[in-house]
């Protein structure tokens, strides 16, 4: 034989005693039921409710209120029927405790059926047709979650066993709200940090040149790709009044928001000192000696500092820890070691400087760890190796090296922030 449990007791009621009409009720709220467990849009599964109730039960109106708990207040979230012409609607307040039946239950947390409003001390009226009225709390354990209300058009219009079942369903509304408050709080704050990242990738993608270099006979490019909406991995050309430029290429540690703002903390003290027309290797020394102070413990910056001279066709560069610069001549491809440079931030030190000469057609890149430890879908890196091999070519650049990662990875992606500076002589 079936049964339904009471909400209100321990009792086991045979569905067999129940009236038709009531068995009838009991199907469409079980299926009611089934139905909003899967509803995580709040706002759609509050007018769910309160429309499959009013349907079911021939209720004048149903609502559900939401519990504000920081106001201690009961904000109208949800309404089908009278109070959608004749109250202030959505987002109407009730202070707990002190306004009508459902600042009375939210308040007491028990239910409250007035068989004849005309009766009840608590009841506040909304139109003449109304007659009676349940409000059942929503919980979820100890905690207020809403509060829902029903008014019918007749004296006693929610029989004892109607109200159970009413109860019954709240177990599930309260469960399936709570859940839904959960999901749009949580969204909000995705939606939040997306935004958040997207401003500060836009910040980010500012700080980087506009535009490469203009510089006769030579061929200068950049680019840098973050894997995350914002990264450490940056590049810089900084010209001087005398005709030559500082060319840097830079690595933070970490990666995301704490990696970029540390970025951007360096790029401000690098400039400053390079604008003093300070040589590379003056540059990182002094850069050092700044960030051992203020980075926090375990944080550090790979870098490569050069200044390029157009008319005497030489760079002068520092490596403070970072990947070996790629450079090719008439004598093939050499990886350009220096004698001294730790990373910036580990410790106090010096920056020795390397000088290359350049010669027509030979070429000078600069380049992150993104590109040499991308790797495809069977694990294989990319390499030095294959860096040499592509750069050789002709026609190649900061954006054909990273277009060649990219193919490379075929579909695995650039799992680290990838960065280019390419230097190119005419011939």
């Amino acid at each position: 034989m079936a049964t339904i449990p009471s909400a209100a007791s321990n009792e086991i009621v045979p569905v067999r005693a129940l009236p038709v009409d009531l068995i009838e009720d009991l199907q469409r709220v079980q299926k009611a039921a089934h139905k909003i467990t899967s509803i995580l849009d709040l706002d759609q599964l509050i007018d769910s409710v309160v429309n499959e109730v009013a349907d079911s039960f021939g209720c004048i109106e149903a609502s559900i209120y939401l519990h504000d708990e920081e106001h201690s207040e009961m904000v109208l979230a949800g309404v089908r029927g009278c109070l959608e012409c004749c109250a202030p609607g959505k987002g109407h307040r009730l202070k707990i405790g002190r306004e009508g039946m459902v600042g009375y239950v939210a308040s007491t947390g028990q239910l409250h059926y007035a068989p004849d409003v005309r009766e009840d001390q608590y009841y506040v009226g909304c139109q003449a047709s109304t007659l009676s009225e349940v409000a059942i709390p929503l919980r979820v354990g100890e905690r207020l979650v809403g509060v829902f209300t029903a008014s019918h058009p007749e004296v006693d219009g929610f029989p004892r066993q109607q109200v159970r079942i009413l109860q019954a369903l709240c177990d599930h509304v309260a469960v399936a709200v709570n859940n839904a408050r959960q999901f749009k709080h949580e969204r909000s704050q995705r939606d939040a940090l997306d935004r958040e990242a997207q401003e500060a990738r836009a910040m980010q993608q500012a700080l980087l040149p506009k535009s490469s270099p203009y510089i006769p006979g030579y061929v200068v490019s950049g680019l840098s790709v973050q894997a995350r909406a914002v990264g450490g991995d940056w590049y810089d050309f900084i010209p001087f009044p005398d005709g030559r430029w500082g060319l840097v290429l830079a690595d933070v540690s970490g990666k995301g928001t704490a990696a970029a703002l540390l970025m951007s903390a360096t790029r401000g003290v690098l400039r400053s000192l390079a604008e003093a027309r300070c040589t590379p290797g003056e540059v990182l020394t002094r850069l050092n000696q700044l960030l051992v102070d203020d980075f926090p413990a375990g944080k550090f910056v790979t870098m490569v500092y050069a200044v390029l001279d157009p008319a005497a066709r030489t760079v002068v560069f520092a490596n403070a820890g970072h990947l070996l610069p790629l450079f090719i001549d008439d004598r093939g491809e050499h990886f350009l070691d220096t004698e001294r440079g730790l990373p910036l931030g580990l410790g106090c030190g010096d920056y020795s400087e390397t000088q290359v000469s350049l010669s027509a057609g030979s070429k000078l890149i600069f380049y992150s760890d993104g590109i040499t430890e991308a790797v495809n879908a069977s694990e294989e890196e990319y390499g030095a190796c294959r860096l040499a091999e592509h750069a050789v070519k002709p026609g190649a650049s900061a954006v054909s090296i990273v277009d060649d990662v990219r193919s490379f990875a075929n579909g695995s992606g650039v799992r680290d922030d990838a960065s280019v500076v390419f230097v190119g002589v005419g011939r």
